[in-house]
């Protein structure tokens, strides 16, 4: 039954009209690890991804950048602060390494040779005040999440330039005070350094981030608490986040099941102050669709989500569930049917894929078919006829959005290893395939013949994405 109403409700919602965000948020975000003069740091572009997919599924028109020089760190800047005037939320992200001189904080691009005060203040290095005020200043809430107070070498060399003057030189940040309408969050205290978490994985602060911060209907001052929380028990008390905020309201950046604002005077009454930050709800269709699957054990119906909501409120805990879910014997329902997931290289999070990268792994037709069955046993539904037409292309980038992979519609071996080597479920009977001369994704459109054949039985992604959306020939 409750596969019935999933598929019930998944169809509803083509035909229901989903009301649009109505405020506009935009976000920077940027992780620097692969520095020139010092050893690289091997988190913050994974970090950067991370936030950045977070972000872009809770409605944020994001400005990304990885491993930038100075001058390609100034161009995102100028993009984002062209973005901000008038937004009702603009974030600004930034892991990697920063430095304070005198008080002051700095970003430090990757190509950054900073041994002098002298190469700081001249511009090798970037600051961070006037970075803010420059292009957030006209956003009505300022959400500031600074992941940069690693141990930073660059500390010692400035310090060993300077005999002859009195320079204070932190390897962590100095403190920052809020304006009005912004939240400043550090990964640890100031002039304290933070930890960098394992290799390849997230600090531990963006970590507790991506697990708080858009968790359906809590406001961010709630979230925050529970970051510091997180941070600590992961580190043994060694690092805790410190913040400053003057924020006026609440904020939430994904309210669903939050407070519902009191309707103490008519909309149009000069009084009435508007709510501070987004009020974006979710349809009650994909309400009752999470419910009825939020407590599963199953990929395929967190998939099934997935792809009918890509950018849905619950997006963030259905990825979480299926990360879960992929971890060995975590499914006992798939235990002996499904191999485990295998170790995703980090580079999946950052390399971006082409054309050409698709050509070094060599794949005939044959492979191709096996991509197309491993998306469509994944609930990205395509036609597999081994040819990578528009449709597949299509297909293939919405599975990276979903992950939080770069997206271009086109494989790289670790997209590649990434993909085939994710949990599915098992099917009760082969997924037929189609006539090879039928072009990719065109023949089935509108028609109920695939459906018939994917839908299989109950066993194992038996209801899903092919059964949902076939009949009304979208992708």
């Amino acid at each position: 039954m409750r596969a019935i109403f999933v598929a019930l409700c998944a169809v509803c919602v083509v035909l229901s009209t989903v009301s649009a965000r109505a405020d506009r948020r935009v976000a920077f975000v940027v992780g620097n690890g692969a520095y020139q003069n010092v050893d690289a740091l091997p988190n913050p572009p994974v970090d950067a991804k991370a936030m950045a997919a977070l972000l872009r599924n809770t409605g944020f028109d994001v400005v990304e950048g990885i491993n930038l020089g100075r001058d390609a760190m100034t161009a995102r800047l100028r993009e984002f602060a062209l973005k901000t005037p008038g937004a009702d939320v603009a974030v600004f992200f930034y892991a990697g390494h920063g430095i304070s001189v005198n008080g002051r904080n700095y970003m430090i691009p990757v190509d950054g040779d900073l041994k002098s005060e002298v190469d700081v203040k001249l511009g090798a290095a970037i600051d961070i005040d006037v970075t803010l005020d420059q292009t957030m200043s006209d956003a009505k809430v300022k959400l500031v999440f600074l992941d940069a107070c690693r141990d930073n070498p660059f500390a010692a060399k400035i310090r060993s330039a300077s005999k002859t003057r009195s320079v204070v030189v932190g390897s962590g940040l100095a403190e920052m005070k809020s304006g009005e309408g912004t939240l400043i969050a550090f990964a640890t205290g100031p002039g304290q350094t933070a930890l960098d978490g394992d290799t390849g994985g997230n600090s531990p602060f963006t970590r507790a981030l991506l697990a708080h911060i858009a968790t359906p209907g809590v406001e961010i001052q709630q979230a925050m608490t529970q970051v510091r929380a997180d941070v600590s028990a992961q580190t043994a008390k060694q690092q805790l986040p410190w913040g400053h905020t003057n924020l006026i309201g609440s904020v939430y950046l994904n309210p669903v099941g939050a407070p519902a604002p009191t309707a103490a005077a008519p909309a149009e009454a000069p009084s009435a102050a508007p709510a501070t930050g987004p009020v974006v709800a979710a349809s009650e269709t994909e309400i009752e669709f999470w419910r009825s699957i939020k407590d599963t054990r199953k990929p395929e119906e967190l998939n099934a989500y997935l792809t009918n909501y890509p950018n849905g409120q619950f997006r963030p805990l259905a990825l979480a569930r299926l990360a879960a879910l992929q971890t060995p014997d975590a499914n006992p329902a798939t235990r002996t049917t499904a191999p485990a997931a295998a170790p995703v290289d980090p580079a999946v999070f950052t390399a971006e894929a082409t054309l050409a990268t698709e050509d070094l792994l060599g794949l005939d037709r044959n492979r191709r078919r096996s991509i197309q069955y491993r998306l469509t046993s994944l609930g990205f539904d395509v036609t597999a006829n081994g040819r990578f037409a528009d449709a597949t292309r299509r297909v293939i980038t919405r599975w990276q959005t979903a992950r939080g992979y770069p997206s271009t519609g086109f494989l790289n071996k670790p997209q590649y290893d990434a993909l085939m080597g994710e949990v599915v479920a098992s099917r009760s009977e082969p997924v037929a395939e189609e006539p090879a001369d039928h072009s990719d994704g065109r023949h089935h459109r509108g028609g109920g013949q695939r459906t018939a054949r994917h839908s299989g039985g109950r066993g194992g992604g038996g209801f899903g994405p092919p059964f949902l959306f076939n009949p009304f020939g979208r992708r």
